[in-house]
């Protein structure tokens, strides 16, 4: 029971000493507790300049008792004055969110990958350290490799490296890529388990600053449309959306050749053997689905109906003999009852021998996606439209794929005759033959299984598409500011790593947050450090802080983190 808060002084031979103490009932008997020290009354004097101390500590001890009356947190000021300076270059704000990327990144054993390079290489900067912050640097504040050491220096905890460390750590990342990776994945089946019955491959590439070509740097056909040299990146990702493996090759290698030598790299050192590969069409060379086609292996990829032989092009696109899945009926696609047919999936199989090689061919036909298409197709017409009008001049240059391919150049005049000027129209002809595609879409396989399951494990293949999209967005793959070609493999390699570590955080949190919602809120979770007393949290507590404290088991959501939990929660997130 509270009976009051009052000041006490006390003197000594050279001192007053100022405390604020509550008197409280403990059972049934009375007793005095020090709430807080105050200082010295010359402590205080300088602090306060005019203002007596004595006046100032009665007033003080008033207000806090207010408060507390009042059911409100008393606020300590007496460690802080409005006419004095903050102190010069001691930084104050550390950001606390790496936190919950540090938990994964031991559980991944990281820690100890690293040791086992440095014992191999006998160097002394501590590699584990260099490497852990250019993993939640490219995860949080991604930017060139200066400017994440500098970065670095944000975090809670101090980095215990210096600059030149990270260009020597780039190095040997660079050399142990493949240990780094079989090593990962090895550590990855103690933290949770793996779906490796999937594999998906997917290559794409990723533009430098420096125009001049070099080793990996070459020109090829860049997939962002830069005048640039590029690098590419083949990437195998498992069946719940976390990579697996990955390669570097020259910026002007078919993409096509990429995927067996990798794909060689996980029979080898991830010790697996039997498995789907999926991939999209650009990938599905007759080579590469040979490849996938002895030992256990199996393939599905996507399969351009165009690109069909001609009868086969005529079947698939024929309205009559399709299906739906648990049902015997055969259904003419050319005339279905919209609303009720909205949602379903139609497809027809056949199994088909080409270049010796036996497969299945599964087309799909859904009026959601032909609408989807065509929707698509009508807003890039109606940009074509406009740009006929307002600036022509930009019609020089057309990409296969943009809104630019519906423009028709007319050179003559309906007479026949040569006209002084382009004439530009819309090439309707062009509208009509892609719209025979609407709706249909196509793959092949070496799998006997029901077509709905084949289905299912092509629909998740744009999982590793996100991939590739996050690493260039949100961790700013791209553009490549390196010229050497062991620091631009070390460059991916970390960009790997860091994608790894996000992916099993997205799992950890169940998938129920935005990859913007998430990252947004771990580069937001910032501190302020009382000097001697601990961490103040200046984030908002919402829902998603929540799930992560609770996932995670740890909190750093209280009024104050004490110096003693802060490294509490440090081991916690390095066992």
């Amino acid at each position: 029971m509270l009976i009051s808060m009052r000041l006490q002084i006390s003197k000594s031979k050279n001192a007053a000493s100022f405390y604020v103490t509550k008197s409280v009932y403990d059972k049934g008997k009375r007793t005095s507790k020090i709430v807080e020290k105050l200082g010295t009354y010359d402590e205080l004097k300088s602090k306060l300049g005019d203002k007596d101390p004595y006046e100032w500590a009665k007033e003080y001890v008033e207000e806090l008792t207010r408060l507390e009356k009042e059911g409100k947190e008393p606020v300590v000021i007496a460690e802080y004055s409005p006419s004095k300076l903050i102190d010069s270059n001691i930084q104050c704000t550390f950001n606390g969110g790496y936190l919950f990327l540090q938990q994964i990144y031991y559980a991944l054993g990281l820690h100890r990958i690293c040791d086992g390079i440095s014992n191999k290489y006998k160097f002394t900067f501590d590699l584990n350290s260099v490497l852990s912050r250019l993993s939640y640097g490219r995860i949080l504040f991604p930017a060139s490799k200066l400017a994440t050491y500098e970065i670095s220096q944000k975090f809670i905890e101090q980095p215990n490296f210096e600059l030149q460390h990270v260009y020597r750590a780039l190095e040997y990342i660079a050399k142990e890529s493949d240990f780094i990776q079989s090593e990962l994945y090895k550590n990855s089946l103690k933290i949770s388990k793996r779906n490796t019955g999937i594999l998906y491959y997917d290559c794409t590439n990723y533009f430098f600053e420096i125009e001049q070509e070099d080793g990996l740097k070459q020109y090829g056909f860049g997939k962002d449309h830069k005048p640039n040299p590029i690098v590419q990146m083949g990437l195998f990702m498992d069946g719940d959306g976390i990579p697996l493996a990955f390669s570097i090759t020259k910026g002007n290698t078919n993409e096509q050749v990429t995927l067996k030598p990798l794909e060689k790299q996980i029979l080898s050192d991830f010790d697996l053997s039997k498995f789907i590969v999926c991939t999209d069409a650009g990938l599905a060379s007759t080579a590469n689905r040979k490849f996938n086609n002895i030992e256990g292996r199996a393939f599905v990829t996507t399969q351009s109906i165009k690109k069909l032989k001609k009868h086969l092009k005529e079947w698939a696109l024929d309205t009559n003999g399709w299906h739906l899945s648990d049902e015997n009926k055969i259904y003419d696609i050319s005339n279905l009852d919209e609303e009720k047919y909205m949602d379903k999936i139609f497809f027809k199989e056949r199994w088909i021998k080409e270049d010796r090689l036996e497969q299945k061919l599964i087309v799909t036909y859904s009026l959601k996606y032909k609408n989807y298409q065509r929707q698509i197709r009508n807003n890039q017409i109606e940009r074509a439209k406009k740009i006929i009008r307002t600036n022509p001049k930009k019609l020089k240059k057309c990409n296969a794929n943009d809104y630019k391919r519906f423009v028709a150049k007319i050179h003559c005049t309906s007479e026949g005759e040569i006209a002084k000027k382009e004439l530009y129209s819309i090439d309707t002809n062009l509208i009509a033959n892609e719209e025979a595609f609407d709706g249909f879409y196509a793959v092949c396989t070496n799998l006997d299984d029901d077509a709905s399951q084949i289905a299912e494990i092509n629909r998740r293949r744009w999982e590793i598409e996100e991939c590739f999209r996050i690493m260039k967005s949100e961790f700013k793959a791209r553009p490549v500011h390196l010229s050497r070609d062991d620091r631009i493999a070390a460059h991916f390699s970390t960009c790997f790593i860091s994608m790894i570590i996000y992916r099993i955080l997205e799992k950890r949190l169940e998938e129920k947050y935005t990859c913007h919602e998430i990252l947004s809120k771990l580069r937001e979770m910032n501190f302020y450090e009382l000097k001697g007393e601990g961490y103040i949290p200046t984030y908002t507590r919402n829902d998603l802080t929540d799930d992560l404290h609770e996932k995670f088991g740890f909190r750093t959501d209280y009024q104050i983190v004490s110096k003693k939990q802060i490294k509490n929660i440090f081991k916690e997130t390095k066992r």
